[in-house]
């Protein structure tokens, strides 16, 4: 997806734009019990980010250069889409909303943030507006497939490494056309079974 406006600073906000992955409790107060240690070990990047529609198709991609954090998704949403998601999947939701709206209310004001079905138990402290299940008579979301995102990073995985053993350039070209082609066979996939 194409960059539709830049990311703005917010001075007003110190730790603005900073890894805080393992920073839950801190200032902004969320509370959340839900750890993500296994970041940044053994000296590699941060990683991919993929954003994933429900279909399992992926809409684009982050590399981040150290550990994930909200900004990553922040950033993503804010500069690649001219209105927010209705609803945002993502494992670290319950961070996630408040950080949205802390920066960019207007646009996030009617986005819900929640966490997917596969990562929602270890999240014990946070509020039950954060899980997918809790929104079983809500039309929009009750058939959502909350582990879209987890089967296209599964995906990813497959080129891990690969990856590790190239240039960040050469990464990029051969990431971008790894999706290209999943994208590609996904909705191959999903024609067919409109069709029967």
């Amino acid at each position: 997806m194409p960059q539709v406006r830049v990311r703005p600073q917010y001075p007003g906000l110190p730790a603005d734009g900073k890894i805080d992955r393992n920073i839950v409790s801190g200032q902004d107060g969320i509370g959340c019990s839900k750890y993500f240690a296994e970041y940044g070990k053994d000296g590699y990047t941060g990683g991919i980010m993929g954003f994933w529609c429900t279909h399992g198709i992926c809409y684009g991609f982050h590399c981040i250069p150290e550990g994930e954090g909200r900004n990553d998704a922040f950033s993503g949403l804010y500069t690649r889409w001219r209105t927010a998601p209705k609803v945002v999947i993502y494992d670290f939701a319950c961070a996630l909303g408040p950080y949205c709206m802390l920066r960019e209310a207007e646009f996030f004001k009617d986005t819900v943030f929640i966490i997917d079905k596969f990562h929602a138990s270890g999240h014990k402290a946070c509020s039950p507006a954060c899980f997918a299940s809790n929104y079983a008579y809500d039309p929009d979301i009750r058939g959502i497939n909350t582990s879209a995102a987890e089967f296209g990073n599964s995906g990813l995985k497959r080129i891990r490494l690969p990856v590790r053993y190239m240039t960040q350039r050469h990464a990029v070209v051969y990431i971008h056309r790894y999706l290209s082609l999943w994208n590609r066979v996904r909705r191959n996939k999903l024609a067919k079974k409109h069709r029967s």
